[in-house]
């Protein structure tokens, strides 16, 4: 570890500049940065990248350079304007580990306007509390990065280490956006993802598989609508045998060592519904939207023709469902899960993290099973960099009224700063 009085500058110059810091944190989160609108917001980022002297790598994302890796998933949003930004950091003689500090620029849709108490890209500090769609999930994790690498340099210090800051795309659907980097070449000796983990670090998360069910219905006239055949309401058959599914894989939890204590650690949502054409006609149509978790030890391809084979089943037991059967389309997620005690590297890592977080926090590390998806599942599987998702507490997030604990983030900010310092090495500038 560093030498106390070293550690201290680095906390201060966290503290020093905090103020800024929400500032550009209200900054990002202003821009409404759904899937297919980040450019503007990576267009902020790449600017404070390059006003650290960060250099620079901007590029459009292409599904042929990475569409046949391991960790791909389905596309439905294109990429026309979609861009990933990497800062990096390389000393001119570097003699030190390396570093990703990883984060998405996108968000999830903010829903009705009128059911936020204020507008979700419109910032607000109250307190402790900032709010907006994102504040929490993750754009006070990604300045997070920004600042501890600051840190460092207003302590009169630089890294002896590579240090690739990534702000990626696309997290919230496919994490194509991180699997991107990969496909570019970007590698590290260890990674973090300051995901809103309540000042925790993930042991283990669930992967996720996104499906979309269609079924097709006959339609007639409202009058005689038991001459025709629902579509909608056929598709509600279909839920249902999907919820006792989702009971059985939750009973088989005991077989799965990082969620055996888990209240309820797969969960199946309807996230989309759709169907029909007409008040009074008989829905030829109906499509629902399946996100599915799976448990980290689990095969990908198996749990997806588990879901398939439930789908089809219940559907064979209705007369029209067995002749027509539905349609199951992938889109999006299909998504590995990942266990961080399951790599041999991560002993060391994970052991300095837990040393910062203690410096800073005056307590142990709390570590949490998560029961959601996150990119540290690329770094993890696919390029033996243990990826450690630990970040600040957030509170709503895909809610409404979103919001992130401020001094979770300044504690988080400190902790990250002072693992790069210990991680990477230092030299004075």
């Amino acid at each position: 570890m560093l030498p106390d009085d070293i550690a201290k500058n680095i906390q201060n110059a966290v503290d020093r500049h905090f103020d800024d810091q929400i500032d550009v944190t209200a900054a990002l989160v202003a821009f409404p940065s759904t899937r297919g609108n980040e450019a503007t917001a990576q267009d902020f980022m790449a600017e404070a990248f390059a006003a650290r002297g960060l250099s620079v790598d901007r590029w459009q994302l292409d599904v042929d350079d990475f569409k046949h890796l391991p960790g791909f998933s389905p596309v439905s949003i294109p990429y026309d304007n979609s861009y990933n930004v990497v800062g990096a950091w390389r000393p001119a003689s570097p003699n030190g580990k390396s570093l990703i500090l990883n984060g998405h620029i996108d968000v999830v849709p903010e829903g009705p306007l009128d059911m936020w108490d204020s507008p979700p890209y419109q910032p607000r500090r109250e307190g402790d509390r900032l709010y907006g769609r994102g504040a929490g999930d993750m754009k006070a994790g990604l300045i997070s990065c920004l600042f501890a690498y600051d840190a460092l340099a207003t302590a009169g210090y630089q890294p002896t280490g590579n240090v690739f800051i990534q702000s990626v795309i696309e997290e919230e659907c496919t994490g194509n956006g991180a699997l991107a980097c990969l496909a570019r070449g970007y590698r590290a000796d260890a990674a973090i993802i300051p995901e809103p983990s309540g000042d925790s670090l993930t042991s283990a998360q669930t992967g996720t598989i996104w499906q979309q069910i269609t079924v097709k219905g006959h339609p007639v006239h409202a009058s005689r609508a038991t001459e025709g055949f629902n579509a909608i309401k056929a598709a509600y058959v279909l839920i249902q045998a999907l919820e006792v599914l989702e009971a059985k894989w939750n009973g088989e939890k005991e077989q799965h060592k990082y969620h055996c204590s888990h209240k309820h650690p797969i969960n199946f949502n309807i996230g989309k519904i759709a169907g029909g054409d007409w008040p009074a006609s008989v829905p030829a149509w109906g499509t629902f939207d399946l996100r599915a978790a799976i448990y980290p030890d689990d095969d990908i391809q198996a749990r997806a023709r588990e879901l398939e084979d439930c789908i089809q089943a219940a559907a064979a037991q209705d007369r029209h469902m067995s002749n027509r059967p539905p349609e199951i389309d992938y889109q999006g997620f299909m998504a590995e899960g990942y266990a961080l005690d399951d790599m041999e590297n991560a002993a060391a890592p994970v052991s300095l993290l837990e040393a910062c977080h203690e410096l800073v926090h005056g307590e142990g590390l709390q570590r949490r099973v998560g029961t959601g998806t996150t990119d540290a599942r690329f770094f993890g599987l696919y390029a033996n960099t243990p990826g450690m998702v630990y970040g600040p507490r957030a509170v709503d997030i895909h809610g409404f009224n979103e919001w992130v604990d401020l001094e979770s983030v300044r504690k988080s900010t400190q902790a990250i700063a002072l693992f790069m310092a210990n991680w990477c090495g230092l030299e004075k500038i």
